[in-house]
């Protein structure tokens, strides 16, 4: 279930639109692929910190069926997914209301690389990242496939940034456009991916891991 469980959340990170959002404004800026390179690299950066930090907490072993560290873990998911429930409820009574930019986002254009790549970890869905993180703790990592998960992991979670990076750079002429189309569409939509997004993940957090706690 680790397998599918970081595939889910590996597609929620990709996915989530305020990152995204951001992302295109640092592209926007002058200099922006060279920021937008940053920014991929800290948050590329800051999703190999977590997994190494787990794999060296936990030995690269998950722990066994029916003891506490396994039920911890398994609680952990649970409240890392009715953290995300709550998340949806609360974007969904929000849902309407006239929306105003966050002021950070009105003072992209002279940011520096440094302040990029700090946005690229700000920025993570860090209770998704959190999921993860559990989901990472119950793999046994040891061979090369184990580490091959992993890398694919991180790389699915970069996917959606790193698309648009790679536009930018080799189709510069029609990138602005494109990416003024995109952001346009994700703003108009935000609300409704947001609440998708964290209802499923974390619907399915808390459901397997209610199920496995009752069937040990």
């Amino acid at each position: 279930m680790a397998v599918l469980d970081l595939i889910l959340i590996g597609l929620a990170v990709t996915l989530e639109p305020i990152p995204i959002t951001g992302f295109i404004l640092v592209l926007s800026s002058d200099r922006g692929t060279i920021k937008g390179a940053a920014f991929i690299l800290g948050w590329f950066l800051s999703l190999v910190v977590v997994i190494a930090g787990t794999i060296l907490v936990t030995g690269g072993k998950p722990p066994k069926p029916a003891t506490a560290p396994s039920t911890g873990v398994l609680a952990a998911k649970i409240l890392f997914g009715v953290i995300l429930i709550a998340i949806a409820f609360r974007q969904r009574s929000r849902s309407g209301r006239p929306k105003k930019t966050p002021t950070w986002m009105t003072k992209l254009d002279h940011l520096s690389v440094w302040v990029a790549a700090s946005l690229g970890v700000l920025l993570q869905p860090w209770v998704l990242v959190g999921a993860g993180a559990a989901a990472v703790s119950e793999l046994h990592v040891s061979s090369i496939e184990s580490y091959a998960l992993l890398v694919l992991f991180c790389l699915l979670c970069t996917a959606s940034v790193l698309s648009l990076e790679l536009y930018a750079l080799f189709r510069p002429e029609s990138a602005t456009a494109t990416l003024d189309g995109l952001r346009s569409w994700i703003d108009s939509h935000r609300d409704q991916a947001i609440i998708v997004l964290a209802l499923i993940i974390g619907l399915w957090l808390v459901g397997d891991s209610l199920y496995l706690i009752v069937s040990q």
